[in-house]
């Protein structure tokens, strides 16, 4: 049996730029884990959870052949989170979601990168669909999700983070440029 073979397409958009995730990015996932900011996402988590967290998103990628990218900021090559594409086993369906750090949100960044994941999504990969999957108490990935264009669509009882709510994003066919208008 032959082991995949790794390959993340690197992304760019207007002020950022979405790579593959590494080990220096453990220590501000492990910052951000360590809060109770991470709720929403697993956390928090110990340090040594958290890297095994950054080798699932790497993971991923060689299983589904899709994931996360590490997301940085052009201007100064910052750390800012993570975004991408996700359907791990017993997932409802494939997944566009986004985790910035505390001191990257609300500059756009999520909606900017996301936008990218799913033109990749759509215009790459040739998905006909996506959700994102949001916590109840989650507001501000609620309006990310509003930004993108996605709507409400149900309740998913999920096994270990409980009820979620899917967030249904327009079809290929409804966006210009697979959802990189902005970036057109």
């Amino acid at each position: 049996m032959t082991s995949p073979t790794l390959h993340i397409p690197r992304l760019e958009t207007e002020r950022l730029i979405m790579r593959a995730p590494c080990e220096a990015d453990v220590a501000p996932e492990a910052a951000f884990y360590a809060t109770d900011a991470s709720k929403f996402v697993g956390g928090p988590k110990r340090p040594d959870e958290t890297w095994r967290t950054v080798a699932m998103l790497l993971g991923h990628w060689v299983m589904r052949g899709y994931g996360f990218w590490a997301v940085e900021e052009k201007a100064t090559g910052a750390y800012v989170g993570h975004v991408g594409l996700w359907n791990p086993m017993d997932w409802p369906e494939r997944e566009i979601g986004w985790t910035l750090m505390p001191d990257a949100t609300g500059k756009g960044y999520a909606t900017e990168a996301a936008m990218a994941a799913r033109a990749h999504a759509y215009d790459v990969l040739g998905w006909d669909t996506a959700i994102s999957l949001i916590g109840n108490d989650n507001s501000a990935s609620m309006a990310v999700a509003t930004r993108l264009g996605a709507v409400f669509e149900k309740t998913f009882a999920h096994p270990q983070f409980g009820d979620c709510q899917i967030w249904r994003h327009p079809a290929p066919a409804a966006l210009v440029n697979g959802g990189m208008e902005a970036y057109a």
